[in-house]
């Protein structure tokens, strides 16, 4: 008798029923269903999602509405870092490939002398006098001239002592009555009249920052305009004022840009005799205000900045410190959370 195996190794298999799904009470046979491949097809994946999105729209339109615009914002964000951070890669890429191309690249060191006030003589004769400066009501104090000399002398003599150090003299056209001069350019002037250059050697790396408005922008100011000059930031940073004004410096402004403070040095000479008094007060109101504004970017601060603008100057950086960009744009109470140069 023959057997007929309907094993797997069979090369006659036996179907019991017909393939899909078949109805035992009608006897009918349905086709399988095909699963959905939406990654073959992506119109249709995308019709689906869309499908979707406009059904829980009509659920929850309100919590649409907000993920919709959390996922844009986070969206722009990363564009925004992105773009920030490419900019300084394409920067330092630059600065790396061509050093030779800034005029003072072989300086290291930021000496900067904060101005305090216009020099207005049509002559240097009496730069000791103070009716050849544009004094304001707080400043009319005998012996206040004088006081201008010390701290352009100091600047000279700091940067006499170190041959790489650049020299920057740091202030705006501040003064609307005293016309369009600046500080910093009296400061140099005075120097320049006076043959201090000369004597200590330093004219060629002495030169100026002509925008600043207030303490804080002779600092961050003076590091930018030693970033265009050299190509890099400073590895040092000596500051030249009044000893008064050593606590906003050295530490608010020094701490406000995040700057190393073994690398941070303050030379301060002492204020008239006749204003010291008042000075040691109107410092500590000032210090408040940038304890509560670091950034000097809100309230009063902001206020006393757009009034020493008489002449509506552009100001011109962050064009020649493309890395600190971001730390030239945020106002706030906390430090900036941006990366920086010099940070560790």
């Amino acid at each position: 008798m023959d057997t007929q195996s309907f094993g797997p190794g069979s090369p006659r298999s036996f179907l019991g029923y017909p393939r899909g799904d078949f109805d035992l009470e009608s006897g009918i046979t349905r086709k399988a269903r095909k699963q959905k491949n939406f990654l073959s097809d992506p119109l249709k994946m995308l019709k689906s999602t869309g499908n979707r999105l406009r059904y829980c729209y009509k659920l929850h339109p309100l919590l649409v509405f907000f993920l919709s615009l959390s996922f844009g914002v986070t969206i722009l964000i990363l564009l925004s870092m992105y773009e920030s951070r490419y900019r300084m890669m394409n920067a330092q890429w630059k600065l790396d490939t061509d050093p030779e191309s800034y005029p003072f690249a072989k300086l290291q060191n930021l000496v900067m002398v904060a101005g305090h006030s216009v020099y207005t003589s049509s002559s240097c004769g009496k730069v000791d006098q103070e009716d050849s400066w544009f004094l304001e009501s707080y400043q009319k104090h005998p012996g206040q001239a004088t006081t201008f000399l010390t701290h352009i002398k100091e600047g000279i003599e700091i940067a006499a002592k170190d041959e790489g150090a650049l020299l920057l003299f740091s202030g705006g056209e501040t003064r609307k009555d005293a016309g369009p001069r600046s500080e910093a350019q009296s400061y140099w002037a005075v120097a320049e009249s006076k043959g201090w250059f000369g004597k200590q050697g330093v004219r060629w790396r002495a030169l100026t920052e002509e925008h600043a408005r207030d303490s804080f922008e002779n600092l961050l100011f003076s590091v930018c305009r030693f970033r265009e000059l050299t190509g890099v930031y400073p590895h040092n940073i000596t500051v030249v004022s009044y000893d008064f004004k050593e606590q906003r410096f050295a530490h608010l402004h020094r701490s406000a840009i995040s700057f190393p403070e073994e690398r941070f040095f303050y030379s301060g000479t002492p204020a008239s005799s006749t204003s010291q008094e008042a000075a040691n007060k109107g410092e500590a109101l000032v210090r408040t205000q940038f304890q509560e504004d670091p950034y000097g970017c809100i309230g009063s601060l902001l206020r006393k900045k757009l009034r020493r603008d008489p002449f509506h100057r552009s100001i011109p950086y962050p064009n020649g410190c493309p890395e600190l960009e971001g730390l030239f744009r945020y106002c706030g109470v906390a430090p900036y959370p941006g990366s920086l140069p010099w940070a560790p």
